[in-house]
């Protein structure tokens, strides 16, 4: 763990990162039961919170992908600053 980052980033990352383990179960699912009217809304409830949650992420110092959360408001790449999503 790095310690620079406070507690919050990893809630963060963790919980996007659950997140997107439920929408990959789902899409899974849904690829054979694509009419299962409570998995498709299960599937666009997940989908926008993660779309929040990744909006909020990316406002730290370090964003979840190389394009993502650089709005061109700063001034250096901030990419390589680490730890990467998948460091934690």
């Amino acid at each position: 763990m790095n310690d620079q980052l406070p507690a919050t980033y990893y809630r963060a990352l963790h919980e996007l990162q659950s997140i997107d383990f439920v929408l990959t179960d789902l899409t899974l699912y849904l690829d054979t039961h694509p009419s299962d009217t409570q998995a498709l809304a299960q599937y666009q409830q997940f989908k926008d919170r993660r779309e929040v949650l990744a909006k909020q992420f990316e406002q730290n110092p370090t964003p979840l992908t190389s394009f993502g959360g650089h709005d061109g408001t700063h001034d250096s790449w901030q990419w390589n600053n680490t730890p990467w999503p998948w460091q934690v």
